[in-house]
């Protein structure tokens, strides 16, 4: 099990590419010689092993801690309940990272009824209406 002052003293050594400091549950932070640090929360799905990613523990070069510990686990026990549903995690977060996208987007017919009601005071009755039918 990891805790907080290994995370903060982590290192990735000379000639790697990344170390890996692995807690409990398949949770894991990546190294990289740069100084970035991240959570990932490995889980096997479909025959497949897959890397969720959770978060920065820390910008490069150090700064203010932005996902702890504690909430890297928090987000694996998370993770994990999505993944009991029987759903994959990483498609679970696409999905409703499109899900909230789309209810964001301005839709067409949004913009439409928008220059129908800033039109409609010039035009005749029977031409708003024919417009909105259209």
């Amino acid at each position: 099990m990891l805790t907080d002052a290994d995370c903060r003293n982590a290192a990735c050594p000379e000639g790697s590419t990344k170390r890996r400091l692995t807690d409990s549950g398949g949770l894991f932070l990546e190294v990289t010689p740069n100084g970035s640090k991240r959570w990932f929360w490995r889980y096997a799905t479909g025959g497949k092993v897959r890397a969720l990613p959770l978060g920065s523990y820390c910008k490069p070069g150090g700064g203010k801690v932005l996902v702890s510990l504690k909430a890297a686990r928090a987000a694996r026990d998370a993770a994990r309940n999505v993944k009991e549903t029987g759903a994959d995690p990483i498609q679970q977060r696409k999905a409703d990272k499109l899900a909230a996208s789309i209810s964001s987007v301005t839709t067409f017919e949004a913009v439409a009824r928008e220059f129908h009601a800033d039109q409609v005071a010039g035009w005749s009755p029977n031409h708003a209406a024919q417009w909105l039918r259209c």
